[in-house]
């Protein structure tokens, strides 16, 4: 599966330590993430992640455009609800949640969610995803 990753500032520290606790899982899956988020992640964890360009330059619509081609399988975004976001990052971030709906994307926006879907993940739960989007080679 290809799992997208992205973390607010203040959320930062809590994925790289969810990505530890849950490195066994994440080693078997196909990685990328917000430039910075993916720099902590892989330095902590030595997961190999694809690096994608930072999150309020240009990152969050690179996944955008994944999610769109059904190149993402499922979206973990530690969001922090009370961080500023200008104006596009709020159309951005809306636009996220917009297109998993209409894709059928997993996302999880809290350490809850993440868990649940990475526990399902690894139960094969989410299996679903492979028979739905058989073709879709990437990364």
């Amino acid at each position: 599966m290809h799992i997208a990753i992205i973390a607010d500032d203040k959320k930062k520290e809590l994925m790289t330590q969810f990505c530890i606790a849950y490195c066994g899982i994440l080693n078997k899956h196909e990685l990328c993430a917000t430039n910075i988020t993916g720099k902590y992640i892989s330095e902590a964890t030595g997961l190999e992640i694809e690096k994608l360009m930072a999150g309020s330059v240009g990152g969050l619509q690179q996944i955008l455009s994944r999610v769109a081609y059904d190149e993402i399988d499922m979206v973990l975004y530690m969001r922090d609800p009370d961080a500023y976001h200008s104006m596009d990052e709020k159309e951005s971030i809306d636009n996220l949640f917009r297109l998993c709906d209409i894709h059928s994307v997993p996302l999880a926006t809290n350490i809850a969610t993440a868990e649940v879907l990475i526990n399902g993940l690894e139960r094969g739960d989410l299996a679903w995803r492979e028979i739905y989007n058989p073709k879709v080679k990437y990364f």
